[in-house]
C-alpha cells in the first residue's frame, strides 16, 4: 500500500500507469469519478492487486468467495465499487486479494444516526467489527427513551457486525444534560429501572453490547458515574454483553472543566470492558481554525490514558469530518461549518486551492476565497492523517479504532484500513 500525494500535472491515468494498475481501480479505492480532475496536494491510497477474477455469466459473489477460500465480506472490502451488495456485472474484474495481505487484527467501531442513508451504511459495514447507532436517552425516573434503530441493527447483523446499544445524556434538544446525568446517578431506584429497560431492549433488538456516554457531569458525578458503569457491567456481563464507556480527552489528573472532571480514567477504565477516547474536536465549531485531531494533542491524551487504563481496553477515537472557517476568526462570532473529507477536497478543486499538509499536526488544510470575497480556512482528514492515527494504535497497543461518525462518505479511509489490518469480526 502506498499513499500518494498529487502533484501538478497528475491524472488518475498517469498515477495508475506509474503503479501498474488501472485508473478504474485507483478511482474505486478512493471513491473518485474517472472524469473528475485531481487536486494538487490530494492524497490517494494505491493498492496493488495480487489476484483478480473476471466475472462470467452465472457467477455469484458467494460462489466466487467459496472458490477462492475467502469471505463475501472480504470481497466487499477489496472491491468497494460493489457498495456492499452481491449484484455482479459480467466482465467486472474483482480483486480477490492484494499484495501485502495484512495480518494484524484490529477491532473497529463506528457511530451513526438513524437517518444515515442505507446505501452508505451498506458500503461501510464490511469494514466494521462493531456498529453503534446513536443514541438512546432516558428520563430522570429511569425510563429509556426509544430510538428508531431496528433497521440499522438488522443490517449490522446481516454483515456479521456486532451491534452496540448507545446510552447518553443527550437530550431531544441535542445537548448533553448535566442535570439529567446527575439526577440518575443520585437515584439508585432510577438506575435499576433503567438497567432493566436496557436489558429488555438489548434482548428484543439483538444488541450485543452497551456504549455509555455521560458528558458534563462534573466532579460531583465522577464517583457515582464509575459506580453506575460498574453496576451496568455486573448486570450485563453474565448475559454476554460488553460495556464500553466514552471518555473526554484528558491529559492529567485534576484537569479542570465539567467535561473532564466527571471522567475518572482509572475508575471508569476498571469498571468497563472497554473505553473510547474522544480524541477529536481541538478544531471545532466555535474555536479557531486548526486540525480536528492534531497528533501532538492526541498523543498527550494517550500518554495519560495508558497510565490509568490497560491499552488493550482502549479504542482510539478518529474523526471522519473536517471544518470550514470564515476569516478573520472572531471568538464568539465565527461559526465553522462541518463538512465531509470528500467535500473538503471538492471545495479545494472548486476554488483552485492547493491542499497543504501540516507535518506537526499531521493533517491536511487549505485556504480559499469564495464568490463574496470572504476568505476561508479548511482543516480535514485524509489518508495521510488517518494513517498517522492508525500508527498510534499500533504504537500504544490499543484494542482498536472508534470512528465518529459514518454519516458522510470517506472511501479512502476504508481502503487504507483494509490494507493495513485484518478487521476482526
Amino acid at each position: 500500500m502506498t499513499i500518494y500525494t498529487v502533484v501538478a500535472g497528475d491524472t488518475l491515468a498517469s498515477i495508475a500507469a506509474a503503479f501498474g494498475i488501472t485508473p478504474a481501480l485507483l478511482a474505486e479505492n478512493n471513491g473518485l469519478d474517472l472524469q473528475t480532475p485531481l487536486v494538487v496536494g490530494q492524497s490517494l491510497v494505491v493498492l496493488l492487486p495480487a489476484e483478480t477474477y473476471t466475472v462470467v455469466e452465472g457467477d455469484s459473489i458467494y460462489g466466487i468467495a467459496r472458490r477462492y477460500g475467502t469471505s463475501v465480506i472480504q470481497l466487499y472490502r477489496n472491491n468497494p465499487g460493489l457498495q456492499g451488495l452481491p449484484a455482479l456485472e459480467v466482465g467486472r474484474e474483482l480483486v480477490i486479494r492484494y499484495q501485502e495481505e495484512p495480518q494484524n487484527p484490529l477491532d473497529v467501531n463506528a457511530y451513526a444516526y438513524p437517518y444515515i442513508q442505507t446505501s452508505l451504511l451498506r458500503q461501510t459495514l464490511p469494514y466494521l467489527t462493531y456498529f453503534t447507532p446513536f443514541t438512546y436517552g432516558f428520563t430522570p425516573e429511569g425510563e429509556l427513551v426509544p430510538l428508531d434503530d431496528q433497521v440499522m441493527v438488522d443490517l449490522a447483523l446481516e454483515y456479521g457486525v456486532t451491534p452496540w446499544m448507545h446510552l447518553s445524556t443527550l437530550t431531544p434538544q441535542g445537548v448533553f444534560s448535566s442535570e439529567l446525568g446527575l439526577s440518575l446517578l443520585g437515584n439508585i431506584d432510577a438506575q435499576e429501572r433503567l438497567i432493566g429497560e436496557i436489558i429488555t431492549n438489548m434482548q428484543e433488538k439483538n444488541y450485543q453490547g452497551l456504549d455509555v456516554d455521560f458528558e458534563f457531569i462534573g466532579l460531583a458525578g465522577a464517583a457515582p458515574y464509575a459506580d453506575f458503569v460498574n453496576r451496568l457491567r455486573e448486570r450485563l456481563s453474565p448475559l454476554g454483553y460488553e460495556v464500553v464507556v466514552a471518555l473526554a480527552p484528558k491529559v492529567r489528573d485534576g484537569q479542570p472543566g465539567s467535561l473532564y472532571e466527571g471522567h475518572d480514567y482509572g475508575a471508569l477504565g476498571a469498571a468497563a470492558d472497554g473505553v473510547l477516547l474522544m480524541t477529536y474536536e481541538w478544531g471545532y465549531t466555535y474555536g479557531p481554525p486548526l486540525a480536528v485531531a492534531p497528533i501532538p494533542s492526541v498523543r498527550q491524551v494517550l500518554d495519560y490514558a495508558v497510565t490509568k487504563i490497560p491499552p488493550n481496553k482502549i479504542f482510539l477515537g478518529i474523526p471522519a469530518y473536517g471544518y470550514d472557517w470564515s476569516l478573520p476568526y472572531e471568538r464568539g462570532v465565527t461559526k465553522a461549518q462541518s463538512l465531509s473529507n470528500v467535500e473538503a477536497v471538492a471545495l479545494a478543486r472548486r476554488y483552485g486551492a492547493e491542499i497543504l499538509y501540516d507535518t506537526v499536526a499531521q493533517a491536511p488544510h487549505f485556504n480559499y476565497t469564495d464568490e463574496q470575497g470572504v476568505a476561508h480556512e479548511v482543516w480535514f482528514e485524509d489518508a495521510r492523517s488517518i494513517d498517522a492515527k492508525l500508527n498510534l494504535i499500533e504504537e500504544y497497543g490499543f484494542r482498536g479504532a472508534g470512528y465518529w461518525n459514518l454519516m458522510r462518505p470517506f472511501p479512502s479511509n476504508w481502503s487504507l484500513l483494509n490494507s493495513r489490518y485484518r478487521i476482526t469480526s
